[in-house]
């Protein structure tokens, strides 16, 4: 008894340090913390103002690291983050056509839900 004892506290401690692990959490801007464990995320280099950016396509959900500030972004769709990822400014692509300003706020979290993720 004691060794199955010791062999299930064995098997929770791992399991416990495996989801410790795999998260990776952020603090999202106006919103709070965002698991990035089910995302496809990058981060950049070649860009002085985007420095990660974390898409979740199965949700249309899009999370971008702004000079370590995060921001996220609904009913994004795959091309947009595509051409995002794939632009020669990234800056100039973002202020453009993602950010959160006039008509272009489109993809804007702030009058929808975030998707729950799962």
């Amino acid at each position: 008894m004691h060794y199955q004892k010791l062999a299930l506290t064995a098997v929770i401690t791992t399991i416990a340090m495996l989801s410790i692990a795999r998260a990776d959490v952020v603090d999202v801007k106006y919103w709070g913390p965002v698991d990035l464990v089910s995302f496809d995320c990058m981060s950049i280099s070649r860009s002085s103002l985007v420095t990660r950016v974390c898409y979740l396509e199965k949700k249309s959900y899009l999370v971008v690291g702004l000079k370590n500030v995060y921001y996220h972004y609904c009913d994004i769709e795959a091309g947009t983050v595509r051409d995002f990822l794939a632009a020669s400014s990234m800056g100039t692509f973002y202020n453009a056509s993602i950010k959160d300003s006039g008509t272009r706020g489109r993809f804007s979290c702030k009058d929808k839900t975030p998707p729950t993720i799962n």
